[in-house]
């Protein structure tokens, strides 16, 4: 991540924001959005932000620095989510609009990371995950679905090795997931979660 310039990424979703109605963004997007501060008040992997609207100045509550993919992430949710709500229903990131284009970068990102981290300690996800407000589900061996953001809910796989096989996982996504976000988001954003489940499992 360290060697991408996401200063352009960044440009561009602070005019996308800047150019959106505020309050169809706080419909669609299920945030609160208050008038009179011109501010959004949104959740993400387990911290409180402020967006400052239009200027799409984004902050952390905690006062903390916010990554700069985190901050792209946040305006491209609120500026692209729909009215759509969560179907409830599985697809595969190659069942995205265009998936296919980006399923290196969203195995390297994602799919490598999570059984690399997680593979020989699948109970650390599931209580990682339970930290940011996720439900274990009952996909593979281990699997958790957390939500990251307020209609799009992300669930992480694992399969245990064995003397044959090493673990394995995936990421599966609502069906409504292309409503909210275009693809190459989701060849980051479960990496921002898988990251921040890491820490929280001490790992």
């Amino acid at each position: 991540m360290a060697l991408i310039n996401l200063n352009p990424a960044h440009d561009k979703a602070k005019v996308e924001f800047s150019l959106s109605l505020p309050e169809k963004m706080a419909v669609n997007s299920g945030v609160k959005y208050n008038c009179g501060s011109c501010m959004f008040e949104i959740s993400f992997l387990g911290k409180e932000y402020r967006v400052s609207y239009p200027e799409g100045k984004v902050e952390a509550l905690d006062s903390g620095d916010v990554p700069l993919e985190n901050k792209i992430c946040i305006l491209h949710y609120l500026t692209h989510a729909s009215g759509a709500g969560v179907e409830g229903r599985h697809i595969s990131f190659s069942e995205m609009p265009s998936g296919f284009i980006y399923v290196t970068p969203f195995t390297n990102r994602c799919i490598r990371p999570l059984v690399s981290i997680f593979g020989r300690n699948p109970q650390k996800l599931i209580e990682a995950g339970e930290k940011l407000g996720g439900m274990r589900e009952k996909l593979g061996d281990y699997s958790v679905t957390v939500t990251v953001f307020p209609k799009i809910p992300i669930t992480f796989v694992l399969w245990e090795g064995d003397d044959e096989f090493s673990p394995s996982g995936s990421v599966v996504f609502d069906a409504s997931a292309p409503e909210h976000l275009e693809t190459e988001d989701y060849a980051l954003l479960p990496g921002l979660a898988i990251f921040t489940m890491k820490r929280l499992a001490g790992l």
